[in-house]
């Protein structure tokens, strides 16, 4: 038995990097998942690569996690095709990098709306269900930005606004059966940092061994690595842990 046999998991922001590494170690585990991503197509994309195990399901959903009526119609539909709802996983999220005198308004607000602004609107529509059924798991993913990082005034703003929802949705949510915690990725590859290596007019492989070099493990993580760590925080395993967030950074948050 799988330890999310007869759960159904929403990950938002899942159809690539650490949101489908996550949504795929969750099927692997039993459950059936929904792939929630602002393109419909590549969340049903990804939705039909999932690793399922026998009797689940999975399904692609297209959603603006900062609008709260694309929110509540996402999470409705979930509950319908799939059954019923007892994982969220918030992992969706954008970044727009400046240093704070090119930062534009509209930088800083889309920022802010799919991280900190989607978190709350796909918690909120989540937490209907969870306290119904007196059960429920919350997962947010922060970042080792959340401790300040040149250019990302509104990322890092961001992250640590996630932290501190988290540990609030540990007090409110708490009496009711539900765990709240967060995960702080440091550097994971990913195409989106593949993606930064290219901006910086830098080698792939040359850009992962200058982040590996910095942290005392001396590799960079991957999403398999986030994903293991949200599916514990997501399980019974963790239901004596709220409101926490941890670092899964290599030992770059240490300082050393």
């Amino acid at each position: 038995m799988g330890r999310f046999d007869g759960r159904v998991v929403i990950v938002t922001g899942a159809a690539r990097g650490i949101g489908f590494g996550t949504a795929n170690r969750f099927a692997e585990e039993g459950a059936s998942v929904a792939i929630i991503d602002l393109d419909e197509a590549a969340a049903a994309e990804a939705a039909g690569k999932l690793s399922l195990v026998d009797g689940a399901k999975s399904v692609g959903v297209g959603c603006d996690v900062s609008n709260p009526e694309s929110v509540d119609a996402a999470v409705e539909r979930v509950v319908s095709e799939l059954g019923g709802l007892h994982v969220l996983v918030n992992n969706a999220g954008i970044t727009r990098d400046n240093l704070l005198f090119k930062m534009t308004e509209q930088d800083w607000d889309m920022v802010m709306g799919v991280h900190l602004k989607g978190a709350f609107l796909m918690t909120k529509a989540a937490q209907k269900h969870f306290v119904e059924q007196r059960y429920g798991k919350v997962v947010n993913i922060s970042s080792t930005s959340a401790l300040g990082n040149r250019g990302q005034a509104n990322y890092s703003a961001a992250k640590m606004g996630v932290q501190g929802f988290t540990r609030t949705l540990g007090i409110e949510l708490g009496p009711f059966g539900i765990n709240a915690n967060a995960v702080a990725p440091g550097f994971i590859a990913t195409e989106m940092t593949d993606a930064t290596a290219a901006r910086l007019k830098l080698d792939v492989e040359e850009f992962r061994k200058m982040n590996a070099d910095a942290n005392p493990v001396k590799r960079v993580g991957f999403p398999e690595d986030i994903a293991a760590a949200v599916t514990f925080l997501a399980s019974d395993e963790s239901s004596y842990i709220t409101g926490q967030t941890l670092y899964v950074d290599g030992g770059i948050s240490l300082g050393v």
